[in-house]
C-alpha cells in the first residue's frame, strides 16, 4: 500500500487505488486528450531518467512557465521532484527582469516554458542566468521540444537509478521554491517542502465535496504556480478525479459547457465578473421575463445555508432555480455543484446568490507560507457560514495574537524564505507564522478574516480604516469594476475607482444617454459620477462615519497583471496604484 508521504507519491497512490483513463485532460487542436494515470507515470519516469542522463542532481532547480494549466506541467513536476530536484514554478505574466531575478536568485539550470509568447521573455535575458537549455512544451522552431526527453530517458534500464534517488528524498526535504507575487518590491521565495504541502493535501482533503460514485470532472484554470491551485491538483490526484485543464481565462464558459465539470475553484475576481455579465444578461430581457430574473436574484440575495429560512422561501427558491438559475448552471456545464473560493474576500452577496443558484462557493483561507490551506468551508455537517474562510483544518492551529493578528502553526508551515534568514525570522515566533491579516474566530468555531494588518490606515483625526471592508462592499454596485480606498493620515477616507466600463457602454445604450462610450468619456462623464455616487452613498451607510467614503475619482485606464495594477493572483498592488494615480489623490485632498 502506497504510503503518501511526498508529492510524487499521489500519482502512484491513484494508479494503486483509483486509476483513471482521464486523468489528466488537455485540449490540443480543439480536441480533449486524456491521459490515464500509468500513461502520465509512464511519461514523468521518462523525464526523471533523461533529467538523470542530462546530469541533474539532488536539490538542482529546475523552472517551469506555463501560460495555461496543462498535462505537460504536471508531467515535469513529478519527474522532476522524484529526482530530488525542486520545481521552481514562475508565474508567466511577470516581465522578462522577473523571470530573470527569479531564475538567478533559484540558480535554475533548466527551464521549461509552454508557448512562444513565454519563450520571448526567456530568451531576453537568457544569457544572464545559468540556464544550461530552454525546453518548450509547444512546437516552436529553435526550440528544443519537451519531447526529446522521453527519447533520452526511454532506455528503462536506468530506473533502478530513479527508484534510488526516489527513496532518498524524505517528507522533510524542499520539494518547491514558491516565488510570491507581491503587492510591493522583489518576490520572495518560499521554500515549501514535500511534507508541508503533502500535509495539507491529506487535511483539505475530506473538505472536498466530491461526488461518491462515477467520473469527477474538475475544471482547472486558476494558475497553477500558484500554491492554492497546485495543492487541489494533489487534492485532485489522491482522489481519483478527472482534471480537464481549461485552454485560457476567457475559454471559461466554453470548456465548462463541453466537460460539465462538478467543481472548479475561482477566485472572487473571476465570479464577480461572471456575476456581472449574468446582470447583463438580465438588464436585456423585458417585460415579465425581466421582472422574474431580478426577482430571483433578490431572493437569491437573502439564501441562507441550511433551509434557515424557511419552507415558504425553499418553496420560491425552487421556482426561481425552475425558471432562472437552471440557465445559469447550463452556462457552466450544468453538472457544478461547488466551487472553491481563495485568495481574497468574497463578497457574501455572491455567496448567498450562488448558493442560492445551487452552486455553492466554500471560501478559504490561507498564503503561501502555509502551504496554502489554513481553514476551508465544508457544506457537510453544518461546517459552512456565510462571511466566513470555515473552520481550521486538521493540523493547523490558528492563534489571535493581542493586535488580532492570525499566527498559524501546524506542519504546512514553510520552511523559510529562500536565501532570506532575516526575513524569516521576521515572521516567526518559535513554531507560528505571522499572517499580516486580522481575524477573529466565532463561538462555533468560524473563522472571519477582517483585513490586512498592513492596509488599516489611520486618518489625522485617529481613527481606524480597514479598505478591505469598505471595497468589497462598494463592488456590488455594478458600475464599479476595481476600488481602492485611501486616506492614511488624511481628515477623511476617499477612494480611486475604475469604472465597470462594460457594464456602462450596455447601460448608457439602453438609457439612449448621450455620452461617448470612450472609457474617457465615461470616467469623466457627470451621470455616470452621479451613479456612483448614488451607490456609493447607499453603500456608505454600512458604516461608521469615519469610515465613509467622502470623494471618490474614476481612471479611465482598465486595471490588469500586465498594466501592473494587479498581481498575477488578481490583488491590487496598493503602492503601485498609489503611485499611478497621484494625480487623483491630490485632486481629492488638495484640489
Amino acid at each position: 500500500m502506497i504510503e503518501v508521504t511526498r508529492l510524487f507519491d499521489f500519482p502512484y497512490y491513484q494508479l494503486e487505488n483509483k486509476p483513471n483513463d482521464s486523468a489528466l485532460v488537455t485540449k490540443y487542436d480543439g480536441k480533449w486528450t486524456p491521459m490515464s494515470t500509468k500513461e502520465y507515470l509512464d511519461k514523468a519516469n521518462a523525464v526523471s531518467r533523461a533529467l538523470l542522463k542530462l546530469g541533474v542532481q539532488k536539490n538542482d532547480k529546475i523552472a517551469v512557465i506555463s501560460s495555461t494549466n496543462r498535462t505537460e506541467w504536471n508531467i515535469m513536476d513529478i519527474g522532476v521532484l522524484q529526482v530530488g530536484a525542486q520545481n521552481i514554478p514562475i508565474y508567466p505574466t511577470i516581465c522578462s527582469e522577473d523571470y530573470e531575478y527569479v531564475l538567478n536568485h533559484s540558480e535554475s539550470i533548466y527551464c521549461f516554458v509552454s508557448d512562444e509568447e513565454v519563450l520571448e521573455k526567456v530568451n531576453k535575458i537568457k544569457n544572464n542566468t545559468k540556464l544550461k537549455e530552454v525546453y518548450c512544451f509547444d512546437h516552436i522552431e529553435g526550440c528544443k521540444h519537451y519531447s526529446e526527453l522521453f527519447e533520452i530517458g526511454k532506455d528503462e534500464s536506468t530506473q533502478g537509478e530513479v527508484e534510488k534517488r526516489k527513496d532518498e528524498v524524505k517528507p522533510e526535504d524542499l520539494a518547491t521554491i514558491i516565488y510570491t507575487s507581491g503587492t510591493t518590491g522583489r518576490p520572495k521565495g518560499v521554500m515549501l517542502s514535500h511534507w508541508n504541502i503533502t500535509s495539507n493535501v491529506l487535511a483539505s482533503s475530506p473538505r472536498v465535496p466530491l461526488p461518491p460514485i462515477g467520473e469527477t470532472r474538475v475544471l482547472s484554470f486558476l494558475p497553477i504556480c500558484h500554491i492554492f491551485e497546485r495543492v487541489l491538483i494533489y487534492v485532485y490526484q489522491y482522489a481519483g478525479t478527472s482534471i480537464y485543464f481549461a485552454e485560457a481565462l476567457d475559454k471559461i464558459g466554453d470548456n465548462a459547457k463541453e466537460i460539465h465539470p462538478h467543481l472548479m475553484s475561482v477566485v472572487p475576481r473571476l465570479l464577480e465578473k461572471v456575476f456581472d455579465k449574468i446582470m447583463l444578461k438580465g438588464e436585456d430581457l423585458t417585460g415579465i421575463k425581466k421582472a422574474l430574473f431580478f426577482w430571483a436574484v433578490r431572493l437569491g440575495e437573502k439564501w441562507e445555508p441550511y433551509n434557515a429560512n424557511g419552507s415558504w422561501y425553499e418553496f420560491k427558491l425552487k421556482i426561481a432555480n425552475k425558471l432562472i438559475f437552471s440557465k445559469w448552471r447550463e452556462a457552466l456545464g450544468g453538472e457544478l455543484g461547488t466551487m472553491v473560493s481563495g485568495s481574497a474576500a468574497l463578497q457574501t452577496r455572491l455567496a448567498r446568490v450562488f448558493g442560492a443558484a445551487g452552486m455553492k462557493v466554500m471560501e478559504g483561507y490561507g498564503l503561501t507560507e502555509t502551504s496554502p490551506v489554513v481553514s476551508v468551508g465544508m457544506y457537510n455537517d453544518k461546517n459552512y457560514k456565510i462571511g466566513t474562510v470555515g473552520k481550521p483544518i486538521d493540523n493547523v492551529e490558528v492563534k489571535i495574537a493581542e493586535d488580532g493578528e492570525l499566527l498559524i502553526k501546524g506542519p504546512n508551515v514553510m520552511m523559510g524564505y529562500y536565501k532570506d534568514p532575516e526575513k524569516t525570522a521576521d515572521v516567526m515566533t518559535n513554531d507560528y507564522f505571522h499572517t499580516g491579516d486580522k481575524g477573529v474566530i466565532d463561538e462555533e468555531g468560524f473563522l472571519k478574516i477582517t483585513g490586512r494588518k498592513k492596509e488599516m490606515f489611520k486618518t489625522s483625526g485617529g481613527k481606524y480604516v480597514i479598505p478591505p471592508l469598505l471595497e468589497n462592499d462598494m463592488k456590488q454596485s455594478l458600475f464599479i469594476e476595481q476600488i481602492m480606498v485611501v486616506g492614511e493620515g488624511e481628515k477623511m477616507p476617499a477612494a480611486i475607482i475604475q469604472p465597470n466600463f462594460e457594464y456602462i457602454k450596455d447601460w448608457i445604450d439602453d438609457n439612449d444617454y448621450e455620452i461617448g462610450t470612450s472609457n474617457a468619456e465615461i470616467a469623466s462623464s457627470s451621470i455616470v459620477i452621479e451613479q456612483i455616487q448614488e451607490d456609493i452613498t447607499k453603500f456608505n451607510k454600512n458604516f461608521g462615519k469615519w469610515e465613509q467614503i467622502k470623494r471618490f475619482e474614476l481612471t479611465p485606464d482598465v486595471w490588469s497583471i500586465d498594466d501592473g495594477h494587479l498581481t498575477p493572483t488578481m490583488k491590487m498592488k496598493r503602492n503601485v496604484i498609489r503611485k499611478k494615480y497621484d494625480d487623483l489623490y491630490e485632486k481629492i485632498y488638495r484640489p
